[in-house]
């Protein structure tokens, strides 16, 4: 039987995703690999933090699914997608190799992107906001850990649900948004990314890093978040009239990515 998704793909003008953490045990490779196979684009931003190599530091971990998501990008810029890799803190090796190629992938510390309908947007990884990982990285990587352990618990949770054919669920998303220190933190940060964008005469940034899907005006600039690959599974999607829209990819697909569901995505947000 043909691939349907693959003969009637979700076209966009462009795509932004973050955080995806390949190497890392909770990386959610097989939704990611769903999203890229469903969907076409001219551009596709990979907005840092897309291989995890602080997490390869601890133990070398790399599935077949994460080798398909590489493959995966790979096949989009051969293929007349252009395809920016950003790096992230979690990936900063690869800032030693800026304005160079890998085969057709470029790689860049940030670029401004121009919607269709006009509007200029910062796009970066974000770390450089955070005053954690700028100034305490020994700190940044102590919290790094307890995430991961966070996480694991969190797979955990997973597979019980799977086995009540429940759909995918965030324990660390959950708490994120519950936790006052945190909702505090993702505020500031937020905020911070905004005034970039205002003192650079931009309408926008879009950025990742703290795994906080979010899409937004603050003042009069439109703050993007695209989220991660690890929590909540979300992709930023520019269609062909420059219309901005967050997608949470696993809203749409119950735990096993099995059954038929009536729509490919659930929008979060969207932007004019």
């Amino acid at each position: 039987m043909p691939d349907v998704k693959r003969m009637h793909p979700l076209k966009y003008r462009s795509i932004f995703i973050s955080d995806v953490h390949l190497g890392f045990r909770g990386c959610q490779a097989r939704f990611l690999l769903d999203f890229l196979q469903s969907t076409h684009c001219r551009q596709l931003y990979l907005v840092g933090d897309i291989i995890d190599l602080w997490a390869m530091k601890g133990g070398f971990h790399w599935p077949d699914a994460h080798n398909q998501v590489v493959r995966a990008v790979l096949e989009k810029a051969r293929t007349g997608t252009e395809v920016i890799y950003i790096p992230g803190n979690h990936d900063a090796l690869f800032r030693d190799h800026l304005d160079t190629r890998f085969g057709d992938v470029r790689v860049c510390d940030e670029v401004v992107h121009t919607t269709a309908d006009g509007r200029r947007f910062l796009v970066l990884h974000g770390d450089k906001f955070d005053g954690v990982v700028q100034n305490s990285l020994w700190l940044a990587r102590l919290g790094s850990h307890a995430y991961d352990q966070l996480l694991a618990l969190n797979g955990l949770i997973s597979r019980v649900r799977r086995l009540f054919g429940l759909k995918y669920w965030s324990l660390a998303g959950y708490l994120k948004q519950r936790v006052k220190d945190a909702v505090s933190y993702i505020g500031n940060y937020e905020h911070a990314v905004a005034t970039e964008a205002r003192q650079r005469d931009l309408d926008g940034m879009i950025c990742g890093h703290i795994h906080h899907a979010e899409m937004r005006r603050i003042g009069d600039v439109t703050y993007c978040n695209c989220g991660d690959w690890v929590e909540s599974c979300t992709a930023l999607v520019e269609h062909h009239d420059g219309r901005l829209e967050l997608l949470r990819w696993t809203d749409a697909y119950p735990e096993s990515l099995s059954a038929p569901m009536p729509e490919p995505a659930i929008v979060l947000a969207r932007a004019g």
